[in-house]
């Protein structure tokens, strides 16, 4: 079996470390989980995890990053098969929230509240959302040119809007498993994205 270069063997630790992070957050939340629990996880020392992302929270900025990048795809994938005002309104409504998103916004409410009294770490945070919704913003309003349509407000506040209610809804699913999040969203996507 060929011997892994250096560069290769940080490769595989840090997937392994992020592989871990997101088994133990999902298993106990951000709050409870410890570097210590994310390191014994992957079968390296808390060491490693510090080298490679300074901390639990360096931990949690790029499991999030990577899901950005994942959902931006899927979002343009989505959009580009919509065809007029109710096909880009159904691409944008989840078709249902899962146990397991239900459990993240949990865990990326709980990550929020830990952060919010540090500013260097929340600005870290706000920088790298600000990113995104600039990219979904931009994807949007690619696929709106093609379809014609223009949103009732500017679409980088379209994006944090659709964000807030999304993360307040999740959080209510949580609590109350009968709230319809779906139905919820696709009413405000109707009042955003009018037809005509």
């Amino acid at each position: 079996m060929a011997r892994l270069t250096r560069v290769e063997q940080q490769r595989q630790t840090h997937e392994r470390l992020l592989g871990a992070a997101r088994t133990v957050f999902a298993k106990r939340g951000f709050l409870a989980t410890t570097v210590d629990e994310i390191a014994a996880e992957a079968g390296y020392t808390r060491g490693a995890v510090y080298k490679h992302f300074g901390g639990k929270e360096g931990l949690w900025l790029a499991i999030v990053d990577a899901q950005a990048e994942a959902h931006l795809e899927m979002l343009d994938e989505a959009l580009a098969q919509a065809t007029d005002q109710p096909g880009l309104v159904r691409a944008l409504t989840p078709t249902t929230i899962a146990d397991d998103g239900t459990r993240w916004g949990v865990e990326a409410a709980e990550f929020v509240a830990a952060v919010a009294g540090r500013p260097d770490t929340a600005a870290e945070i706000v920088a790298a959302q600000r990113r995104h919704e600039e990219q979904i913003a931009a994807v949007l309003d690619r696929h709106c040119r093609r379809l014609g349509l223009r949103p009732a407000l500017p679409l980088p506040d379209v994006v944090v809007l659709l964000g807030a209610a999304a993360g307040g809804l999740i959080l209510r699913r949580g609590m109350d498993p009968e709230v319809d999040a779906a139905a919820i969203v696709a009413g405000l996507l109707a009042v955003v994205f009018p037809e005509g």
